[in-house]
């Protein structure tokens, strides 16, 4: 411990010394609490580390004259608990620092405030700065120390659920990213009050169910949100798919096939992460620190969620017929209501309309040049998920009598079309034959809609190898224009 401990201190020094020299010159107390100890206690150690302080009084002012002294971002995040976040980007790394005012009279008091033991722990900055070691300087009154230890989510206080309720989900998101179990005392407070998170901010719950979706054990602790109906009151469109159970008990309900594809999505996560060039792909930060990976699983949660709303028995047929389009336009309104970038919006819905694109293609007689390039070309840079949560989805399928025919040539032709597409990725795109330029100067045609229909045909014509030349491209541009 000693020797992470110098080292964390020789690395976040730079960080943590303005708000001390400031302390200093205040005569305050200045407490670093939370999560950085926990941290350092467990030997984990952040890109972009965050730090919360707490001080008996005016942490607002504090923090914004820290903000000034050291040229960075200021903004209030509670007025009326004296909360305030100061943000300093330096050498390519953001470092945050929360400064709040004690919640009673004491130290001690304001940890009794805090969530979990494991989060209530203090030091004195100026010990550690000075040269105190983390054993001596930890101020532990609630056994958070011991916690740790023990691999244990326990609470503080009861009332810890009342005063924030988005501690709900960061018992399962803690539990999800340290591996820990959480105590049956906490369980029982959340099966008393989980309703509370109707009062959270999507955005907060977001921020948690994100960090669910990092964990690569991220189904049990999904499950366990389902088992204490804390899933339905974040997502309520999944309710419907609960109640949704095809007549054939050889077949799964629409719900317990959603949790086994979720389950069977990361553990292909798991193995494909383990190439290099599919992992970075899978890595790829879309929007505000999440990526792929974690929207490819919240998609695996919602791929069906169009289903009940299209449920219809045909001749004794189980039918779903749109349940992926009407699923697209689901998966994009909750992604909305999370407050999702467009960009991880037009993902998520892409890749729910697409997921059972993949089952189309390995049903046909032989895969034709032109429906693997449609594929590509309409599932664009989300391929390699769709492939993913198609292969996932048809493993978590039992009962269909066309999918259990194609079963055996569904695994051997989404693999091969994950690696036509990464090698693909790495091929420089041929310039075109002919351009929209070309097009209305040798027909006479004005800008229209028209110009990109028939350079979209000529891209598939070329792919498939039916045009190779500039004057094939005019031919075949001469045909698209007269039938269109």
């Amino acid at each position: 411990m000693n020797k992470f401990f110098s080292q964390w201190i020789k690395v976040n020094r730079e960080s943590l010394q303005p708000a001390e020299d400031l302390a200093a010159r205040r005569k305050i107390k200045l407490y670093l609490v939370g999560g950085a100890l926990r941290d350092i206690a467990l030997k984990k150690s952040k890109l972009n580390p965050d730090f919360d302080f707490c001080l008996k009084s005016g942490a607002i002012n504090f923090a914004r004259q820290l903000a000034a002294e050291i040229k960075g971002g200021f903004v209030v995040l509670d007025k009326e608990h004296g909360c305030a976040r100061v943000v300093k980007k330096s050498l390519g790394k953001i470092v945050t620092l929360d400064f709040s005012d004690f919640r009673g009279k004491t130290l001690e008091e304001d940890l009794l405030y805090r969530d979990f033991t494991i989060n209530s722990m203090a030091v004195l900055l100026s010990d550690i700065l000075n040269g105190a070691g983390f054993d001596k300087a930890l101020i532990d009154p609630y056994g958070g120390r011991s916690d740790l230890e023990k691999k244990s989510i326990r609470l503080v206080h009861k009332k810890s659920f009342d005063d924030d309720p988005l501690r709900i989900m960061r018992a399962f998101s803690l539990s999800a990213v340290f591996g820990f179990k959480i105590d049956r005392k906490v369980y029982a407070q959340i099966s008393l009050k989980k309703n509370k998170l109707r009062s959270v901010s999507f955005e907060r719950i977001r921020d948690e169910l994100f960090k669910i979706f990092s964990s690569p054990q991220g189904y049990e602790i999904i499950a366990g949100l389902d088992k204490y109906n804390i899933l339905k009151l974040i997502f309520p469109e999944l309710k419907k798919m609960k109640r949704n159970k095809p007549p054939s008990f050889s077949r799964l309900n629409v719900w317990a096939h959603t949790m086994l594809t979720f389950k069977n999505t990361e553990s292909l996560i798991r193995k494909f992460g383990l190439d290099p060039v599919i992992g970075g792909y899978l890595a790829t930060e879309i929007s505000s620190g999440r990526r792929r990976a974690e929207l490819l699983k919240l998609a695996a949660l919602l791929h069906d969620v169009g289903k009940p709303q299209t449920f219809r028995l045909n001749k004794g047929k189980v039918q779903f017929h749109g349940h992926e389009r009407l699923g697209a336009a689901l998966a994009g309104a909750i992604a909305v209501r999370l407050k999702l970038s467009n960009e991880e919006t037009r993902l998520l819905k892409r890749v729910v309309f697409l997921h059972l694109r993949p089952g189309y293609l390995a049903t046909n007689s032989a895969l034709t040049a032109k429906a693997r390039f449609r594929f590509f070309r309409d599932s664009g840079e989300e391929a390699g998920a769709v492939l993913i949560l198609a292969l996932a989805d048809e493993r978590s399928t039992k009962g269909y009598l066309l999918l259990d025919k194609i079963r055996r040539k569904y695994e051997k032709l989404i693999p091969r079309l994950l690696r036509d597409y990464f090698v693909k990725l790495k091929e420089v795109p041929a310039a075109r034959l002919v351009d929209g330029n070309d097009i209305m100067k040798r027909f006479g045609l004005s800008p229209s809609p028209l110009i990109g229909k028939v350079l979209k045909e000529l891209e598939e014509l070329r792919a498939i190898k039916r045009i190779k030349t500039k004057k094939d491209a005019f031919k075949a541009a001469e045909g698209i224009i007269k039938n269109a």
